[in-house]
């Protein structure tokens, strides 16, 4: 399918749709996500048994080795198998988005695109369209909740950044630890050893998902290849660890110990799970779960299986650090150092998982408006979810340093660790629970027993990790609380202000009027006649009627009247006037070109205008008002850029959509405007004559450019309720103090590729 056929498919449908992939295409997609996806859960032997049975206590019984076996097993087949892979990835939205913020907006919809819209200036608008859902009941009921339901899924999506900061810290900490075993001298080094190898990890992701995946995968292939292999050979020194397959293993370890806080170590197995969630925008389902079920399950599972039996065998010789202990061979070994290089290489690669599942995240977050606009670089001509977010690399990449230097005990970091993704466990569980109903349609009871069975497991996790809050645990549970905070402040004031935007758009019709005079212009043929009995200079003269003082003889006029009745050619002189109530301000026109940004989308003009007009009574010749949408595809073709359309009704206004690439920089292409606005004119005219001067008088004009831009200075609008003076000045020091501030610091045409100069801001007092 060509580009241009590709761009106006996706403009019929309206949205961005999930990527589709078939045959070798998606088994190369599913190899991508071996780099990107899951060397986080891949990287989890290398410290769950320890986090279960810590290397300061003596080596455990057999039995409880089978049990906690047990339940590593049956939690790998429960959540990232079952719920995620098998079931999970359903719910991601249309756009082939993952992760809480989705599941949210799958509840709540943005509204349908209406692609004209945006170019209606004159029509009446405002009035909404009765509901006709049959469901109309349920979906009130949910609006009643919206803003919890907003706040539970951002807590999810905080808590997803939370992660980002340490997984690389828990994940590289515990690969090089491993050095310890065979130069213990090097011990202390292991933080700052840590600490380099992450700063180069986010040093690389400048260059994006597709190059680093290429480079990624074949390394968690070997490493699950490696793990695959020395979990067979370590399995063959206990076979009998094969009984961890009965989950009746697993509850007798609980009820027979009752060490609760045993399971927060089983957490770490499933650690990772989420990831595969919310980086579904940058792959598809089909190769997450390809990938998943055929290569990184089995993996893991025998992986568990051959530690569990050495340290069955030998346990007071593994239990110091069971991973590298049970590397066939021993310390120091060719395959222990085979070993050791893949783990810090794996490592980074789980880190990448996150790195990137936060980058999706944060994407959707922005774009949905609830946070300030940040540049965000598209990485991929295919896949529209393959971004990097500078700003958010480098938050990440401080925020791992300092967890890495804060907490010296690797085991402190893995109780932080786990709270993070137990809670994300919960959150899309809860999300699912509604959308079951509300999006697939299916009967209620199927909500209710998806949320009883995984809502069970997942809160045994979360009351395990929330145990851990006073030894470590509070720290993502301080960020995700603080980070959740400002997500739902940003989504409220902004919320505001595009009311307030939405709710001062006007028709044109309502403030500009127009008074017409019509002339008539003498046809070639007369002005001949006429040359003879007038100077020179009366050859492109126009009159009212033709009459003697004009110096055309009753033969002439009896000449012209015979032309006009043939070729009659009209000429209309329109003035343009404000209209504020009764009172009538003529606008002169100004021989230049204004392009008035709509920063969302709707129909009429924006406050900006009328704004304008208030400052400077005076109007441009061409007057365009431009907004933008990205289409989902990399670049749109360069004829394909802009729709124009024309406002008959008022000479000289127009209305522009510009449709980008997700790759395309935002840079309006003036000329390519130009070129649509004549075409509009030309057709538009039937006087060839008055074409070429309307033609002449839009060139001349665009000589000049200038991109009109509102800038809201908000102010807090008082209310009138129960305690009326605390909430106004909470009001007033949210909106005025902290919005209105960050708001000029991001703000929204940061992205923009052109000159300052060229660009007005117009102030707009806006109470909200």
């Amino acid at each position: 399918m060509s580009p241009q056929h590709l761009h106006w498919d996706i403009e019929e449908k309206g949205q961005r749709r999930a990527l589709t992939v078939h045959g070798t295409a998606l088994l190369a997609l599913s190899f991508q996500t071996l780099g990107i996806i899951y060397s986080d859960i891949g990287t989890s032997p290398l410290y769950v048994l320890n986090g279960i049975f810590p290397s300061s206590q003596p080596a455990p019984n057999e039995q409880d080795i089978v049990g906690a076996i047990s339940a590593i097993v049956w939690s790998l087949t429960l959540l990232p198998l079952l719920k995620y892979v098998v079931l999970g990835l359903r719910f991601g939205t249309q756009e082939g988005e993952g992760g809480t913020f989705a599941l949210f907006h799958g509840i709540f919809p943005p509204k349908a695109i209406d692609w004209d819209e945006d170019r209606t200036l004159t029509a009446e608008f405002g009035l909404k369209t009765p509901s006709t859902s049959t469901s109309s009941s349920i979906r009130n009921a949910l609006d009643r909740f919206k803003w919890v339901l907003l706040a539970w899924s951002l807590f999810g999506t905080a808590l997803t950044f939370a992660d980002g900061m340490l997984t690389p810290a828990v994940s590289v900490t515990s690969a090089v630890s491993g050095i310890a075993l065979v130069a213990p001298k090097l011990n202390d080094n292991i933080g700052p050893i840590s600490i380099a190898i992450i700063v180069a990890l986010f040093l690389i992701q400048r260059f994006g998902t597709a190059k680093v995946s290429a480079v990624f995968s074949p390394v968690t292939a070997v490493w699950l290849t490696l793990l695959l292999t020395t979990g067979i050979y370590n399995v063959t020194s206990y076979p009998a660890i094969f009984r961890a397959f009965d989950p009746s293993r697993a509850v007798l370890w609980f009820v027979r110990t009752k060490e609760y806080d045993n399971l927060s170590g089983v957490l770490l197995a499933v650690t990772g799970c989420e990831a595969m969630f919310a980086n579904l925008g940058q792959f598809n389902r089909q190769s997450i779960q390809i990938s998943f079920a055929f290569v990184t399950y089995p993996a893991l599972i025998l992986a568990y299986l051959g530690q569990g039996a050495r340290l069955v065998k030998d346990g007071e010789d593994v239990i110091q650090n069971v991973f590298y202990a049970s590397i066939p061979g021993g310390a120091g070994k060719p395959l222990y150092w085979i070993m050791y290089v893949f783990a810090i290489l794996a490592t980074l690669v789980a880190s990448q998982a996150t790195i990137t599942a936060t980058f999706s995240l944060f994407q959707q977050v922005i774009n949905l408006r609830s946070l300030p606009p940040v540049r965000m670089r598209y990485t991929s001509e295919t896949v529209q979810g393959q971004i990097y977010i500078p700003s958010v690399n480098w938050v990440l990449c401080v925020g791992t340093v300092i967890f890495v230097l804060i907490f010296k005990d690797l085991a402190k970091l893995t109780y932080a660790y786990g709270f993070a993704v137990a809670t994300v466990m919960l959150v899309t569980t809860t999300l699912i629970t509604i959308q079951i109903p509300v999006v697939k349609k299916l009967p209620w009871i199927v909500g209710v027993a998806w949320l009883l069975f995984f809502g069970f497991f997942d809160g045994l996790f979360w009351g395990a990790a929330l145990r851990k809050v006073p030894h470590g645990a509070w720290v993502p549970l301080l960020i995700g609380c603080i980070l959740t905070a400002f997500m739902v402040f940003w989504t409220w004031a902004k919320g505001l202000e595009d009311k307030f935007d939405g709710a001062n758009r006007r028709s044109l019709r309502h403030f500009i009027s127009k008074e017409i005079t019509e002339k008539i212009n003498y046809s070639p043929v007369v002005r001949r006649l006429v040359l003879g009995s007038v100077t020179p200079q009366a050859e492109d003269t126009i009159v009212e009627t033709p009459n003697e003082d004009a110096g055309i003889s009753t033969a002439v006029n009896t000449q012209l009247q015979a032309n006009l009745d043939s070729e009659p050619h009209f000429l209309e002189e329109t003035k343009l006037y404000l209209s504020v109530g009764d009172r009538k301000t003529l606008l002169p026109r100004m021989s230049t070109m204004a392009i008035f940004h709509k920063l969302s989308s709707g129909k009429g003009v924006p406050h900006t205008f009328s704004g304008f007009l208030e400052q400077w009574p005076a109007l441009p010749r061409v007057v365009i008002f431009l907004s933008v949408r990205i289409m989902p595809i990399a670049h749109v073709p360069t004829e394909n850029q802009y729709r124009v359309t024309k406002v008959r009704s008022l000479p000289g206004f127009y209305g522009a959509t510009y449709m980008l690439g997700f790759r395309d920089k935002f840079s309006v292409d003036t000329h390519a405007l130009l070129e649509l606005i004549l075409s509009l004119e030309l057709r538009a005219t039937d006087s060839k004559k008055h074409a070429d001067e309307i033609v002449e008088e839009i060139k001349e004009a665009a000589k000049t450019v200038t991109h009109v831009v509102p800038h809201y200075h908000v102010m807090a609008r008082k209310i009138i309720i129960w305690g009326a003076p605390v909430v106004n000045w909470i009001r007033k020091w949210l909106i005025e103090d902290i919005y209105r501030s960050v708001a000029y610091v991001f703000p929204e045409t940061a992205t923009w590729k052109m000159k300052a100069d060229d660009i007005i801001h117009v102030g707009v007092t806006a109470e909200i």
